[in-house]
């Protein structure tokens, strides 16, 4: 089976979609590993069963909703108010007053299930650039489960990591992954 052909609405009811985050610096053993989960997004998924790269995706999230839901590293447990700190820099480093929303649409889908590759242009801070998801397609009765990851660059974005008194730093690199769950065919 593969996911059904059609126009599948998607958010946070079907999907999840989080941001992993790492820290480095001579301070990052003071710092945390993050993921995040946006918990506001919504998008359209267009399937086509027969002809995979007749296929589309569009999907735009409020970076305002990124909420911590896994710490990993530390000194010790980040606290309320340790993360209502992390939201208020995210905000700041996002530029959410300027631009409120991250978005992904894609221009091409090549390859067939259990792997395709989703290819298109991701936005954040008002800076377009190509992106490439790999997704894992797999099947469990009535359901499939699509998992799209990647690996963004923030400063290829014009995000400049958050830092702290430059021996704490977010690494560059972060990584995205969206699932979602759509019937099958």
């Amino acid at each position: 089976m593969t996911p059904k052909s059609g126009t599948h609405d998607i958010g946070p009811d079907n999907g999840q979609l989080t941001v992993n985050t790492y820290v480095g610096g001579m301070g990052a053993k003071m710092g945390h590993d993050l993921v995040l989960e946006a918990r506001r997004w919504s998008g359209t998924v267009n399937l086509d069963a027969d002809n995979p790269a007749a296929s589309s995706v569009e999907v735009t999230i409020d970076p305002r909703s990124l909420e911590i839901i896994q710490a990993s590293g530390g000194v010790k447990a980040l606290s309320d108010k340790d993360k209502k700190e992390i939201a208020q820099n995210l905000e700041k480093t996002l530029q959410v007053a300027k631009f409120p929303d991250i978005s992904f649409r894609s221009t091409a889908v090549s390859g067939s299930p259990p792997k395709v590759t989703v290819q298109g242009d991701l936005t954040i801070v008002g800076n377009t650039r190509p992106t490439t998801l790999d997704v894992a397609v797999e099947e469990a009765g009535n359901q499939s489960t699509l998992t799209g990851k990647t690996t963004v660059v923030q400063t290829e974005f014009g995000v400049k990591p958050y830092s702290k008194m430059g021996a704490l730093k977010v690494k560059d690199p972060v990584d995205l992954q969206i699932v979602l769950t759509l019937p099958s065919a």
